[in-house]
């Protein structure tokens, strides 16, 4: 796992040929609500390391903090981040780059700026889907396909009763 500065994670997006997803034209977007109970969010990060990644490096870049500030555990956070050896505070070095095999690391930080309130981005090497994530407690997955999309809607998307009943949603 690498840390990097917010211009080092701009070169890692453009050395890909690639812009933050959002800004892309035309793309698809499915968004999911963060579950009500906090503890759901740990299997959202899992899934998310875990499926979206594809076996892949991935950027976790936090560009929002500090909204709010009774959410925040910088404790935990940094006491996470020193376990890597980095001493730097998160708006000097605000990437995570999580190599292919550290995909229970990226579920942890995710997890932990997810509780806290944070917001920003996921951005996959495998570049099928990328996601934001907003400090205003929902996810917006990014796709250029609705198919990329569709797995994202049927395990994090709200679930529909069905004829036996409700079913149990993953969030």
């Amino acid at each position: 796992m690498r840390f990097y500065t917010q211009e080092e994670s701009e070169s890692w997006l453009s050395g890909r040929g690639r812009i933050k997803p959002d800004l892309i034209p035309g793309v698809r977007v499915e968004r999911i609500v963060y579950p009500p109970n906090a503890h759901r969010l740990f299997f959202i990060a899992h899934w998310v390391a875990t499926t979206l990644t594809y076996g892949q490096s991935a950027l976790l870049l936090i560009t929002e903090w500090g909204i709010w500030g009774s959410s925040e555990n910088w404790h935990l956070y940094y006491k996470l981040r020193q376990t890597y050896g980095d001493q730097r505070l998160l708006h000097e070095a605000p990437g995570h780059l999580f190599l292919e095999y550290e995909a229970e690391d990226l579920a942890s930080f995710l997890e932990v700026a997810m509780l806290n309130g944070w917001g920003g981005y996921i951005l996959t090497g495998a570049n099928y889907v990328n996601a934001f994530f907003s400090h205003d407690e929902y996810i917006d997955f990014f796709g250029d396909k609705n198919a990329n999309l569709t797995e994202i809607r049927e395990e994090l998307g709200p679930k529909q009763p069905t004829a036996n009943g409700p079913t149990r949603s993953n969030s």
